[in-house]
């Protein structure tokens, strides 16, 4: 059975904690297939909270840690969808 992982990530507060996650996804890029990142713009306006939504692959063990390193960083929140086929 294949499996493949979809998470979300809302930073409440993306200029102070960006650093933080950047440095974790780094460390787990080989499990990131896909990363998308989005955050409220305007000519007048940018939201500090942020929105990533990244598609897994490889080893649950690894996305297993991924989420548990995220969730330290205060300030992150972290939904996962498991999907099996």
């Amino acid at each position: 059975m294949k499996q493949m992982m979809i998470m979300g990530l809302l930073l409440t507060d993306r200029v102070s904690e960006a650093t933080r996650v950047q440095e974790i996804l780094t460390k787990y890029g080989c499990s990131i297939k896909t990363r998308l990142g989005m955050h409220e713009v305007s000519k007048d306006y940018c939201d500090k909270k942020g929105f990533v939504i990244l598609e897994l692959v490889g080893d649950k063990k690894e996305w297993d840690a991924l989420e548990k390193d995220l969730c330290q960083v205060q300030g992150v929140q972290v939904k996962t969808m498991l999907f099996e086929y």
